[in-house]
């Protein structure tokens, strides 16, 4: 099963989701601050690398900025 997501103003969103109902599809509505944690999360797991990196760099790299 897959999922699409489809950010539009209010009233496209009201048509394509009676769309979707009447195509079978389940429809989950997301506010702004829902959307944006999922879009970061899509970003990170794109970006990883598989690696890991100690507690001290880290904390280096903190307090030096």
């Amino acid at each position: 099963m897959g999922a699409i997501i489809i950010k539009a103003d209010k009233s496209s969103n009201k048509i394509l989701s009676e769309l979707a109902q009447k195509l079978g599809g389940t429809v989950i509505s997301l506010n702004d601050e829902q959307y944006e944690d999922f879009a970061l999360g899509a970003v990170m797991d794109n970006a990883k690398t598989g690696e890991t990196v100690d507690t001290d760099s880290i904390i280096q790299k903190l307090k030096a900025e």
